[in-house]
């Protein structure tokens, strides 16, 4: 099985920053993407940034210039550097992946167990 684990979750004042990490474990062959989620109270989970093997990015617009994602394809990890934060990026932060396990080459989406952000006016 595949098992994500962030780190880095915390409180911080607005204006401050905070860098998620998360690590991938266990029998994977291959991993296309990494991204990460958040959802607030009272809504639906969305992404906030993900990244693929090659390195292309998306980010979600409410992020744009503000978090950074990265991603080192040899340790199956990846990271979230978020800058400026805001009261509005309170969220538990879900860590993803997407990729493809042997011997059988199923492909497979794990999530990690989330990380609490809270932002302080």
């Amino acid at each position: 099985q595949v098992q994500l684990v962030e780190s880095g979750g915390g409180l911080v004042q607005a204006g401050g920053s905070l860098r998620l990490s998360c690590a991938a474990s266990g029998n994977i062959f291959k991993i296309n993407a990494m991204g990460w989620y958040r959802q607030a109270p009272g809504k639906e989970r969305e992404l906030v940034a993900a990244i693929t093997s090659g390195s292309s990015t998306v980010y979600a617009d409410s992020v744009k210039g503000r978090f950074t994602i990265s991603r080192d394809n040899a340790k199956n990890t990846v990271s979230l550097q978020m800058n400026s934060l805001k009261s509005e990026d309170t969220a538990v932060y879900y860590c993803n992946a997407d990729g493809i396990l042997p011997p059988t080459m199923a492909s497979f989406r794990s999530w990690g167990q989330g990380t609490q952000v809270t932002v302080s006016s």
